[in-house]
């Protein structure tokens, strides 16, 4: 049995860890499953943190009385942690990973293939997205509850007023064109927020062709950087977001979605369908959803709930348990409804969930859930294969290029060479 303390599990990650599990570690002797994941926020800051540390104290609960006793902890970084205990050669009895599962950790053989135990019990259905994008050489070493599913949000009332329609979001062509209607309106509304919200642009023109989406599904190569076809993405987006302006550029879409969800002085958002919770009650008629142009959707499984190998059988029983637990029809309905965000499980039934509550900004939820799901090209977020790094960089000459004067062929050129660096 692996034996830790939350003093050795500080030391271990260098750093400062937050823990608020409800539920205390166990004594050392007891047989203990401890689960590190990172809903450690106080529920006044985010309910849905609280809704799925009850998720998971209801699991600890149902099983109080087996042979290994589950105890969740919440922690800050939870990454950080496992990047410690790999280097030490070992790994978190289950951990909900924010990374993708350390390369190191899989070489080793410190993680646990799930896809075994998926098949066995014909979970397929129950685990989504991740059957087909965890999938590592016929091997499935995380499952995500949740797929974090993009596409855009528009304000109706504004397009209305531009004298455009969803229909103007059916290329990147016509989008430019409907941002600048909506520019021409002339009392401070604007298109949309640039900058991270730009990447998104870049994602989903690659997604239009083969090649595009092969260079997204792989590690960043000086080949691709040197492209034709990701040079056509990143300039579209740059000539894009240097019309629409510098003024509503960021590196986080968050500094400006209250211009969108609460003033509606912005067109479209760039975001995630758990924007739906964040729009304010008076805009709730007029803010829909859509995917991007060209019937394009960014959905990643990402990484996730992930379990040690060579733990007892009665361990590794109770985390496969609750993986199964995480990805059942019930709970899912309940990260839907309660957390706001797409479930993995495919058999849920979005549209009678949303139409049960009554809820509009729920109902909202579940139509931007269902186009991302049945959109024609779904493909990976960049960054989970790129990393933050590279996707930063890209942000950065984004920003740039929406200044005014600012010579985009140029600073394209300058980004090859930053990226070519950082890929070494």
């Amino acid at each position: 049995m692996k034996k830790r303390t939350i003093s050795l599990i500080l030391a271990a990650a260098m750093g400062t860890m937050t823990v608020m599990s409800a539920v205390p570690v166990s004594a050392a002797g007891d047989d203990v499953l401890e689960f590190y994941h990172g809903y450690y926020q106080d529920e006044s800051e985010w309910a849905a943190a609280q809704v799925m540390r009850d998720i998971y104290d209801e699991f600890a609960a149902a099983h109080a009385d087996g042979p290994v006793k589950f105890t969740p902890v919440a922690v800050e970084n939870r990454d950080d942690i496992v990047s410690a205990e790999v280097a030490g050669g070992s790994f978190p009895d289950l951990v909900d990973l924010g990374a993708p599962v350390p390369a190191a950790a899989v070489s080793q053989g410190l993680v646990l293939d799930l896809k075994p135990y998926i098949d066995e019990n014909g979970l397929q259905d129950a685990v989504g997205l991740n059957y087909v994008q965890n999938n590592i050489d016929g091997a499935i070493y995380s499952v995500h509850d949740q797929i974090e599913s993009r596409g855009i949000w528009y304000n109706s009332a504004v397009f209305e007023k531009a004298g455009i329609t969803e229909a103007d979001l059916a290329d990147w062509d016509s989008f430019g064109a409907a941002m600048e209607k909506v520019r021409a309106i002339g009392d401070g509304t604007y298109g949309y927020a640039a900058g991270q919200g730009s990447s998104f642009i870049i994602n989903a023109i690659l997604a239009s062709s083969e090649e595009g989406r092969e260079i997204i599904a792989s590690e960043l190569t000086e080949e691709a950087i040197q492209s034709d076809v990701f040079a056509d993405a990143f300039k579209t987006a740059a000539a894009l977001d240097q019309a629409n302006g510098s003024d509503h550029t960021t590196e986080d879409v968050g500094n400006l979605m209250d211009d969108f969800n609460k003033n509606g002085m912005a067109a479209v958002l760039f975001n995630g369908v758990w924007n739906a919770s964040g729009i304010d009650e008076s805009l709730a008629d007029v803010i829909e959803p859509a995917i991007f142009p060209g019937d394009v959707a960014i959905a990643s499984a990402g990484a996730g709930l992930t379990v040690a190998s060579g733990m007892s059988e009665e361990k590794e029983a109770l985390a496969l348990e609750f993986i199964k637990y995480m990805t059942s029809e019930e709970v899912q309905a309940r990260i839907f409804t309660d957390v706001q965000a797409n479930p993995c499980n495919t058999s849920v039934d979005l549209d009678a969930l949303a139409q049960e509550s009554g809820d509009p900004v729920t109902i909202k939820l579940a139509q931007a859930c269902s186009q991302v799901n049945a959109a024609g090209t779904i493909v990976f977020d960049m960054a989970h294969e790129w990393g933050s790094d590279v996707k930063g960089a890209i942000i950065n000459a984004l920003m740039e290029c929406a200044v005014s004067g600012t010579d985009i062929d140029a600073r394209f050129e300058q980004l090859q060479k930053e990226l070519i660096a950082l890929i070494g």
